[in-house]
């Protein structure tokens, strides 16, 4: 699979390390009054869905980058790579 990195273009998916699931950069609120119950769900609970997925991958063996790879789980199909710094910026401005 090619993972086609913004910064360093094409590049083999067997120098990345794949974290999981995006939602991990979503990261709860502990001063929310339900910060035990969000905490308990953002740790242990995990989806593991058939279809288009996003995913956080580290560049290990290259500039050590986060990507946010967005993917087919079914087919492989890379739909889109983001850096992950750009999809925080995003989340945050749109807040």
């Amino acid at each position: 699979m090619i993972i086609d990195h913004p910064l360093c273009g094409p590049r083999d998916a067997r120098e990345f390390t794949v974290l999981g699931d995006a939602a991990w950069m979503d990261r709860p609120d502990p001063a929310a009054p339900d910060a035990a119950e969000a905490f308990h769900a953002y740790a242990c609970l995990r989806a593991n869905p058939a279809g288009v997925t996003r995913e956080l991958w580290w560049h290990e063996h290259g500039d050590r980058s986060w990507l946010v790879v967005t993917r087919d789980t079914l087919s492989h199909a890379v739909l889109k790579v983001e850096l992950a710094e750009d999809v925080a910026r995003a989340s945050k401005a749109a807040r």
